[in-house]
């Protein structure tokens, strides 16, 4: 997106340095990374930095309006909802796509967004090896607002562990080390030096929640949530009923609270209005069907890594929906090829980290993640054997 640095960049690639970047990436805790990291991070020019930044801070402006839980009472699934919730959410993760609107110039436009943590950890990880191993200019940091790796670090601890022990808070998710993500929960682990415990280790002893390690109980004081409610319905049944302890009033607290991942979420889409966030309307509000359906996503309320979303939508699958108040008609936007690669160019989205340290009035802009497809869609499934696609991380100027 840099036009200098991209083409400087893609001079100086060699297929050799990339492997042994990946290698180096995947030394620390071998096999871990189960997706494909990419070939080149991207660069972000300032304004294009600022323009995502504004429109996260809007999108910010409601969540902390006072009517802010009146406002998505709704989006909590009754049968998901869990007892003890905090007043609001330690993370929230805005995903933008770079785009092309009619006047054929770049802008961010807002995919989606989770009140839930993403790979916080590992890309602290990862923006070290690619620092390693190709040429970063100075001026361009994967970090926003002035922080730095062990300043970034230490944030993540305050808000994760607070004043308890690491021992007293863990990193709670189904099956981790079977997980895609399990590369970011050992690099949480060896960074905010907290164990990783599966949803089956738990221990309920009156409204107390215990694991046990190298034969002692240990008490739970908070929980580091990873686990999305979703899954764990698709688990099976042992898991399920273990999974049912979460839902009873527990003397634990969430960090971030499962509830924040509905209450932020593709429900909150609706009630936003911004140039770069795509117009969205919940499908039982709609006084009528746009003619026009080819420019709109058809995506269900409640689903885990995209899967139910209908690009090409027609009226067929406008009739199939049974339970329209659970799906979102948004206005499609025009993914820009503007990441020039050896071979075609790649499409990318960035994933925006916000912390909310307690007492503070807002959270604020940390760090951020970054795909890069050639397919349709953002993520693995969409493109296979290709290059130059994957997880990656972008770099903004400063």
């Amino acid at each position: 997106m840099v036009p200098e640095i991209r083409q400087s960049f893609n001079q100086q690639f060699s297929q050799t340095n990339y492997q042994n970047y990946l290698a180096e990436l995947n030394a620390k805790f071998p096999g871990a990374i189960e997706f494909r990291v990419a070939e080149t991070p991207i660069f972000i020019n300032k304004q294009f930095k600022e323009k995502v930044l504004s429109t996260c801070e809007s999108i910010i402006d409601i969540i902390v309006n006072p009517d802010f839980l009146s406002l998505t009472q709704k989006a909590i699934p009754p049968l998901l909802a869990v007892p003890n919730e905090n007043e609001y959410t330690q993370f929230i993760a805005f995903d933008f796509g770079i785009c092309e609107n009619e006047n054929g110039e770049l802008e961010p436009q807002l995919i989606e967004m989770q009140g839930f943590p993403t790979l916080f950890a590992y890309q602290i990880l990862h923006d070290e090896i690619t620092r390693k191993f190709f040429p970063i200019p100075e001026q361009y940091s994967a970090f926003l607002n002035g922080f730095d790796s062990a300043s970034y670090i230490n944030f993540l601890k305050d808000i994760i562990i607070d004043t308890c022990l690491p021992e007293e808070v863990v990193l709670l998710e189904i099956l981790p080390h079977q997980q895609k993500t399990k590369i970011d929960f050992y690099c949480t682990s060896e960074y905010i030096g907290i164990p990783i415990v599966c949803i089956t280790e738990l221990i309920k002893v009156g409204d107390c929640l215990f694991y046990e390690r190298n034969g002692k109980k240990i008490l739970i004081k908070r929980i580091y949530n990873r686990i999305i409610f979703d899954e764990l319905q698709q688990q099976p049944q042992y898991i399920q009923e273990k999974g049912k302890l979460l839902f009873e009033p527990l003397n634990v607290e969430w960090i971030p609270h499962p509830n924040w991942f509905y209450r932020i979420s593709k429900y909150l889409l609706p009630f936003i209005k911004h140039p770069f966030v795509p117009a969205t309307e919940f499908l039982n509000e709609l006084k009528e069907i746009p003619s026009n359906l080819k420019n709109y996503v058809l995506k269900p309320l409640f689903s885990f890594a995209g899967q139910g979303v209908v690009i090409d939508v027609t009226q067929a699958d406008i009739d199939a929906v049974t339970d329209p108040e659970n799906w979102i008609l948004q206005k499609k936007v025009k993914y820009a090829a503007v990441i020039h690669t050896p071979s075609e160019p790649a499409k990318a989205e960035i994933r925006i980290f916000y912390f909310w340290k307690a007492g503070e009035a807002r959270p604020i802009a940390t760090n951020n993640l970054a795909r890069l497809s050639k397919g349709k869609m953002i993520g693995v499934r969409y493109n296979q054997d290709k290059n130059w696609v994957g997880g990656s991380l972008a770099y903004f100027e400063s």
